[in-house]
């Protein structure tokens, strides 16, 4: 039950505020929240007179940070692709899959064959786990429908995930996902489509606030990439690109010329497209679970990255082909053993720069006065513990606006 006042008190606590990307440790620390906003961050010693029936919480050490925020994911879609994990380990490459006729493609038939209230129940089932973890944030992707009646159908349910549980969801357009089979060898008809027909469809009816596309040699070409991107700048909506995972196609230093929030995977990031996304302060979004379910042997370059001062963000990348991670919190731990981030990346990977990543940094990512009240009191005393072990530590608490979510 809230207190009358919406007034509540954190104490004694480990801040991790995550200001500025860095841990921002501070012992014996106080938050206090009011109504949906955190009204003031300091140590406990000199917190201010509140009211009196503030809800007041000791927590003894115990460590806060922001709530998570997973800021790459593909969450709505049906069908099962565990037959193409056997192809992968008996030697098939995951372009000798999608060639094939598996791959997206295989999603698509069973997401195009689902319907809205069997795809929402999926889908609420695999948020429900992230939110377990303190994930309270979460982007959300289409690009399993590949026509206009399916790419609306994927948003809608994606919107819908938003409404049936204590998150925030992010929707993406990305129906350059892969050329829909009825489009076969006709790429730029069906890029035609995207542009004429389903992204303005997606925008009229409020159901995308980002557009996505796969800028790679089996799915988009830069000129086709950057005629949605164009179209989704005439609908003023932010942009972000799957860019440089199987290939360097020059994705990111296209997706930073048109100001893009992110520019994911990049795995083949050449240094002309790190220093174009620094200038245009476009978030690198790393994907671990992706690497590391593929087999894949060149990691992102995040020496490139620092030297530059590009900002790192890390996602689950969640979905049923290349990476069936439900856990942003393994991602975490990834990122670190597979790409070498530190444990202080690879929180701010999660909490300031994942947000930033969704152009919701005003909003969220750091403990400070004004950010909404989304927090999490973790089982833990010091931010590294989140990285270095999974499967442990839980929340404790975990705040959604100033509010208990369980």
């Amino acid at each position: 039950m809230s207190p009358a006042s919406g007034t509540r008190a954190i104490t004694n606590a480990t801040l991790a505020t995550c200001v500025g990307g860095r841990y921002g440790l501070l012992e014996r620390g106080a938050v206090a929240i009011a109504g949906e906003r955190i009204a003031w961050v300091g140590h406990s010693d000199a917190l201010p007179a509140l009211p009196r029936d503030t809800e007041r919480l000791d927590v003894a050490g115990a460590l806060v940070t922001p709530a998570l925020t997973d800021c790459h994911t593909h969450l709505v879609f049906a069908g099962s692709r565990a037959r193409e994990f056997e192809r992968r380990v008996e030697g098939a490459s995951y372009e000798d899959i999608a060639r094939a006729g598996g791959g997206i493609l295989a999603t698509v038939r069973a997401t195009r064959e689902a319907g809205e209230e069997a795809l929402l129940a999926l889908a609420v089932a695999r948020a429900r786990a992230l939110l377990a973890e303190g994930v309270t944030t979460i982007e959300v992707k289409s690009g399993y429908g590949l026509d206009l009646e399916n790419e609306l159908k994927l948003l809608r349910v994606a919107r819908r995930v938003g409404q049936s549980l204590p998150v925030t969801v992010h929707t993406t357009l990305l129906a350059a996902h892969t050329v829909p089979p009825e489009h076969a060898g006709r790429a730029d008809d069906y890029v035609d489509l995207v542009v004429e027909d389903i992204l303005p469809a997606a925008a009229a009816e409020g159901l995308v606030d980002s557009v996505d596309a796969f800028c790679e040699r089996i799915a988009f070409s830069p000129s086709q990439v950057r005629r949605i991107f164009e179209r989704a700048r005439q609908l003023g909506l932010p942009v972000r690109l799957h860019a440089e995972q199987l290939s360097d196609s020059r994705g990111a230093a296209l997706a930073a010329s048109f100001g893009a929030l992110s520019a994911d995977h990049l795995e083949h990031l050449h240094e002309d497209g790190a220093v174009a996304m620094a200038r245009a302060g476009t978030v690198a979004v790393l994907l671990p679970g992706a690497f590391f379910f593929l087999r894949e042997s060149r990691p992102p370059p995040v020496g490139l990255l620092r030297r530059h001062g590009v900002p790192i963000a890390v996602a689950s990348d969640f979905n049923p082909g290349s990476s069936p991670l439900l856990s942003l919190r393994l991602a975490m731990l990834m990122g670190c053993t597979l790409f070498g981030l530190t444990p202080a990346e690879a929180l701010a990977g999660v909490t300031v720069h994942a947000c930033t990543a969704l152009g919701l940094g005003a909003e969220r990512g750091t403990l400070e006065p004004g950010k909404l009240a989304d927090l999490v009191v973790w089982d833990a005393s010091h931010p590294a513990e989140l990285v270095a072990q999974f499967g442990t530590d839980r929340p404790r608490l975990i705040l959604r606006r100033g509010q208990p979510v369980g």
